[in-house]
């Protein structure tokens, strides 16, 4: 079991290894979403971009980033994740919503 800690909404979640990021957060009621973004995802496919989450801590706990990933975020930190694509195998702080820079 890993513990997910969501920084910015002062929450911390026990998960199994191997959990998906989007699916734990959203079944534990965290917002991922921007306005634009509840209009407008994929629904966890990895098609739209818009489930970004900055990973706070805790990198190393986390499925190697995939290459929608890499085509999705090149414009972003390398911290920075989509949830649907990242799967959980350790303890990790996440920061949701995280700006653009």
């Amino acid at each position: 079991m890993a513990i997910v800690k969501f920084v910015k909404e002062d929450k911390e979640i026990e998960v199994p290894d191997g959990s998906n990021l989007r699916f734990k957060a959203l079944e534990n009621r965290i917002d991922l979403y921007t306005f634009q973004g509840k209009m407008m995802n994929c629904g966890g496919y990895g098609q739209c971009g818009t489930c970004v989450v900055d990973i706070a801590e805790g990198t190393e706990n986390l499925s190697p980033r995939t290459a929608v990933e890499n085509q999705k975020l090149r414009k972003r930190p390398e911290t920075c994740r989509l949830a649907c694509q990242t799967m959980i195998q350790g303890d990790v702080s996440v920061i949701t919503k995280p700006p653009k820079k």
